[in-house]
């Protein structure tokens, strides 16, 4: 009996481990794919690799100005939430400078600006360290380790606080596109429930009306039963508004999240109508487009699959969406060998692409159909973000 409960307690102590690898590495997705969670873990994890008293992170709020939401090791809120201007204080530094900046002892250093010398005493912070957090090119936070007395942080340790911060500025590039995957498969939610009241009850309430108005003609002489008809018309037509203010909630949404949404939903459409596969791919979150330059991207998505359709003779069709050039490009990409107009990179003879090429002129952009080397045609057009015109 003594042999077999070893054996047993050794295969729970086996399965605890393996349950609590899982749950270790469930932590660590979560942490990669929530904005939050990455940079609470963060703060965390310079307290613990540098060996610091203490780690924050600064995340911006806008292009000239961070605030400092996620610590470890503080011993007081006297950092929490602090706004941190650009050129102000060792975390203001970085901003202005793009670099890692550290101190010492931060209430008598003379590098740094002295506007928050309460702060840093109220939490007991003497040296420090800060890094920038990139993502791409772009600072998006500040990373800070701090000690409770003075000392020489050497480059070791500011090395190690910018390998932290590169993990959390890939953590938080990440986070990003998972946050855009979820709002696109929202909106595209919103979308079918849309079209699925519209077709369903939409279709339903216009039924009932048409039946109370045709019961009118044939009940003119019973005055009571006329009443109750026209409450029951009434009830109906509200029905019919709070549908259309419902419907009109759903569609509801910002161009840049309208966009991968548009997109995927012609390329279902495309495929249901012709019977070619047709693949939508996001290659890379794009930056936020105006209605304008968002509907001419759509525009030319649906100009190319309608060209495919009409002359192609495809037997698949990609979709592609990706930033490009300080802009956003959209690509449609098909294998077929169907006769179409020859081109060398101006847009096509077709009045559509004539068209699409004049509404990007308009807009800095650029439409291009060419013919690829083996079979297919290649459409392309680019906008540049608002305010980058070429």
């Amino acid at each position: 009996m003594t042999a077999r409960r070893q054996v047993a307690e050794d295969l729970a102590a086996e399965h605890s481990a393996v349950l609590g690898g899982l749950l270790r590495e469930r932590e660590e997705l979560l942490a990669t794919l929530d904005r939050v969670a990455a940079l609470n873990g963060t703060a965390r994890l310079i307290r613990e690799s540098i060996g610091t008293h203490s780690g924050f992170v600064a995340e911006l709020t806008g292009p000239e100005q961070a605030v400092i939401r996620w610590m470890s090791g503080t011993r007081t809120d006297a950092l929490q939430d602090l706004a941190v201007p650009i050129g102000q204080g060792i975390g203001g530094r970085v901003l202005a400078l793009g670099r890692p900046v550290r101190v010492n002892d931060y209430v008598s250093s003379q590098s740094i600006t002295h506007q928050f010398d309460a702060q840093v005493r109220g939490e007991g912070l003497a040296a420090m360290i800060a890094v920038p957090i990139f993502s791409g090119t772009e600072t998006v936070a500040v990373a800070y380790a701090a000690m409770r007395e003075p000392r020489d942080f050497g480059d070791d340790a500011v090395q190690s606080l910018e390998d932290i911060a590169g993990e959390a500025g890939r953590a938080l590039k990440l986070a990003s596109v998972a946050e855009a995957d979820r709002e696109t498969a929202l909106s595209a939610e919103r979308l079918r429930m849309q079209s699925a009241l519209h077709d369903s009850v939409g279709a339903l309430l216009f039924s009932i009306g048409v039946q109370v108005r045709n019961l009118h003609e044939d009940i003119s002489d019973n005055p009571a039963l006329e009443s109750r008809l026209r409450r029951l018309e009434g009830d109906v037509s509200a029905a019919s508004r709070a549908l259309r203010e419902s419907l009109l909630a759903l569609s509801e949404s910002s161009p840049e999240r309208a966009l991968p949404v548009e997109l995927a939903e012609h390329c279902r459409s495309f495929q249901a109508r012709c019977g070619v596969p047709a693949r939508f791919v996001q290659l890379a979150q794009v930056p936020r487009l105006d209605a304008e330059r968002t509907g001419l991207l759509v525009a030319a998505v649906r100009e190319g699959l309608l060209n495919v359709e009409k002359h192609a003779g495809a037997l698949s069709v990609v979709v592609s969406l990706l930033p490009s050039e300080d802009g956003v490009q959209v690509v449609v990409a098909d294998d077929g060998t169907g006769h179409r107009t020859e081109d060398t990179g101006e847009p096509g003879t077709g009045m559509g692409l004539r068209a699409l090429a004049e509404r990007a002129a308009r807009l800095g952009g650029r439409v291009s159909l060419v013919r690829d080397e083996e079979d297919g045609c290649t459409l392309r057009a680019w906008v540049p973000e608002p305010c980058r015109r070429r």
